[in-house]
């Protein structure tokens, strides 16, 4: 029996044609994702379903093979063999509804001489829209197969799949024309660029001319190794420019003059009433019901992954603390048992705790893409980008940014100007992501009332909202201010295509959602278990010696013994309070006074206990390493209303956000009682020697305000240097938002006491 030769099939399309989608149909959603070598590119991968020996890559979606943005790039570069070998076959995913604009990149790559089939998607929405599409015309006027196919639904994957095993002959080269005064050049610059650039392939020359001719980007990359060539072309384009020839377009027009032809052969418009489509856009994108929606969407979005999520949370956290006493109560009292319940399993288990808000956040944001709406916020948020000097393009990055501010800069690559591209960069860390939402959770719950503002929206939910709001409205000005200043140069132009409507497909909404909070898990779970180790140790180590402080409470419990009793007794709701006093001055000795005092001695007594212990405790953690680590700092945040505690958890936070969360809980796990308390109540019930309250809403205010603002997630600074290339803005970034939140706590703390809110 012969063994299959390998065959790799690459999936190459405009954004938002659904060629993911088609991509999981084809692989049956076993994936393999990881980077193309030397970039932080996504190359997702994966084998054609029931036939192992051929491989699927879903390409970057790209407009054209004349690249301006990075993911273009290096589709380009895997196509014509500079990243590996080219691929044996291409499948041109194609929006049966845009066919022109689509059509381009097909003719682009017929042009660089690979094998190609079309997969004409979509055909159910460009029928609804009028548009009937006639295959075998335009199979015979491309001169390759094309198969119409609704992906979504899985109709017509069979027969691409058939296709692709029985792929025929190479596609024909190009037949459109290009204007006589630039093709009589062509042939020059490619004998040039046969000399200097000898390994360049035959069937890619044209095109390299091309790239070079119209693109400064292209034509920078010949300088080191193609003097003669680049000093050609530049002495053309200056010919060109005194002679009023359109050269920098003249690829551009030639092929859509050719497209629009096979197009009008192909395709039988029938003109209808206004689509579904159109009348939805008509309210969603409208100028001022549109941003208004937008904003209404979002609020609704964030109520609802705080309150939704609460059951699961309540369930994942009594699960977590049954684990931890469960396994107390097998293992030998150790300091093996004590990191493995108090460090490994409380520290990650309080992160893992806020998963259920986390998927619902994936979740919503799926809906959003799925249906169409996602593209609508950029076309939606266009007028307000330009207004601090970027366009709608950098909308999809930054709601990206929503979940994970790494996405968030990696799709920052689309982006045709570099100056929009690297201002979205710096701005991208503002946007709150999931990382935060832990932090968000555990405060607005505990200092929050859970009411609701006239009975629709709830206090916390409305609070998170407004977490979100702030953080995007400095996202703005902060671009504002890197436009007018750091980032000078002229606006650019945002021009894209409205995706048609379509119902969600669930399925594929939570494939997505189960993916992307894996990636987060498995980003964020090894960080919180090495730090959650770490900070075990810190706060157990150095020993301490706890007798002053014992000896201290005693004599301080014992001064104070008989009013903590009259305390007590006056609490219990079995016996009258002026009985109480009563017997408290007379000393009543009745044998029902008797019993109640006798019952409260015992109470009194394992009271003091556990105020010793707690003491001990604290003594522990406050002269541990992490304890003195958190008081050196102190000085300087407690103009913010931090103390030592929370000095130490935003150290560690800088690891990763979320990791804030494992440190309180390991300092506040080695001074809760031995039922366990969990980490909401211990930062409620904590207090200074003199009794004041650690927490209060104020703090835990400046504490919120200063997550919106910092930066602290050290895998989003080496992203950015990889993006950028250098340390520099990485730097700037941690410098700017670093100082921005702590003058904005500052203001809301400082203020707050202004105004007579302790």
């Amino acid at each position: 029996m012969s063994i299959p030769t390998p065959l790799t099939v690459a999936l190459v399309g405009n954004p938002n044609v659904g060629k993911t989608t088609l991509f999981n149909q084809l692989t049956g959603l076993q994936q393999r994702v990881a980077n193309f070598p030397g970039v932080t590119v996504e190359r997702k991968s994966g084998s054609l379903t029931h036939s192992p020996h051929i491989e699927i890559v879903d390409l970057p979606g790209t407009y054209s093979l004349t690249p301006r943005s990075l993911d273009e790039q290096i589709a380009y570069e895997v196509l014509v063999g500079r990243r590996g070998k080219s691929p044996d076959l291409v499948v041109c995913v194609v929006d049966a509804g845009n066919l022109e604009r689509n059509l381009y990149v097909v003719s682009q790559v017929i042009d660089i001489g690979l094998r190609v089939i079309i997969a004409l998607n979509m055909t159910d929405a460009a029928e609804e829209n009028g548009l009937i599409v006639d295959v075998s015309t335009l199979e015979n006027e491309l001169c390759v197969p094309v198969v119409p196919m609704v992906a979504s639904k899985g109709e017509g994957v069979d027969h691409l799949i058939e296709k692709i095993l029985n792929h025929g002959d190479q596609a024909q080269p190009y037949r459109w024309t290009l204007m006589d005064a630039v093709d009589a050049k062509i042939p020059d610059l490619t004998n040039i660029l046969t000399e200097e650039a000898p390994q360049v392939k035959p069937e890619h020359k044209r095109m390299e001319v091309l790239r070079a001719l119209a693109e400064d980007e292209a034509l920078d990359g010949w300088r080191p190794q193609s003097p003669n060539f680049v000093k050609r072309i530049e002495e053309l384009r200056q010919e060109f420019t005194d002679r009023g020839v359109a050269w920098k377009h003249a690829e551009i027009s030639g092929r859509y003059a050719w497209l629009g032809q096979i197009v009008n052969k192909s395709v039988e418009r029938v003109r209808g009433p206004a689509t579904m489509s159109d009348r939805i856009d008509s309210v969603l994108t409208h100028k001022f019901f549109g941003p208004l929606l937008f904003v209404i969407i979002l609020a609704g979005i964030f109520q609802a992954v705080f309150s939704w999520a609460t059951p699961a949370m309540d369930l994942i956290e009594s699960g977590v603390s049954a684990i931890a006493t469960a396994i107390q109560s097998v293992l030998p009292p150790s300091w093996a048992t004590d990191l493995l319940t108090d460090g490994v399993i409380t520290g990650v288990g309080n992160v893992v705790v806020f998963f259920p808000q986390i998927l619902l956040l994936f979740f919503f944001l799926g809906l959003m893409e799925d249906t169409g709406y996602m593209a609508r916020t950029a076309f939606i948020m266009d007028r307000v980008m330009k207004r601090v000097g970027l366009s709608g393009g950098s909308v999809l990055p930054l709601l990206s940014s929503y979940a994970c501010a790494i996405p968030g800069i990696m799709a920052a690559r689309t982006l045709d100007s570099e100056r929009d591209r690297l201002i979205t960069i710096m701005i991208a860390p503002l946007m709150s992501c999931s990382a935060r939402l832990p932090v968000y959770t555990l405060f607005i719950a505990a200092f929050i009332p859970a009411g609701a503002f006239f009975g629709i929206l709830g206090y916390q939910g409305l609070t998170m909202f407004s977490m979100y709001i702030m953080g995007t409205v400095m996202a703005f000005v902060a671009a504002a201010i890197l436009k007018r200043f750091i980032f000078k140069g002229p606006d650019s132009y945002f021009v894209m295509e409205l995706p048609p409507y379509r119902r969600p497909r669930l399925r594929q909404v939570f494939v997505r959602m189960i993916q992307r909070t894996k990636v987060f898990a498995l980003r964020a779970g090894k960080i919180i278990l090495g730090c959650s180790i770490v900070l075990w140790f810190l706060a157990s180590y150095p020993k301490v010696d706890s007798t002053a402080e014992i000896n201290q409470a005693i004599i301080e419990a014992e001064q104070q013994r008989d009013t903590t009793l009259a305390q007590a007794l006056v609490s219990n709701t079995d016996v009258n309070l002026n009985t109480l006093n009563d017997s408290v001055a007379t000393k009543d000795k009745s044998l029902e006074h008797q019993q109640v005092i006798a019952q409260q001695n015992d109470q009194d007594h394992q009271s003091v206990i556990d105020s010793l212990i707690i003491i001990q405790q604290s003594a522990q953690i406050r002269g541990s390493a992490i304890g003195h680590l958190g008081r050196i700092l102190e000085p300087v945040m407690q103009p913010l209303g931090f103390d030592w505690k929370i000095s130490a958890g935003l150290i560690s936070a800088f690891a990763a956000r979320e990791v804030i969360i494992s440190t309180l809980s390991i300092i506040y796990s080695v001074e809760e009682d031995e039922e366990g308390v969990a980490l909401r109540d211990a930062i409620l019930a904590d207090q200074y020697p003199d009794g004041r309250p650690v927490f209060t809403p104020l703090v835990a205010l400046s504490l919120l305000v200063f997550f919106v603002f910092a930066l602290q997630c050290m895998s989003t600074l080496a992203i950015a240097r990889r993006e950028t290339n250098t340390w520099k803005w990485p730097i700037v970034m941690w410098l700017y938002m670093t100082g921005l939140a702590y003058l904005a706590s500052l203001l809301v703390y400082q203020g707050g006491l202004f105004l007579g809110f302790s």
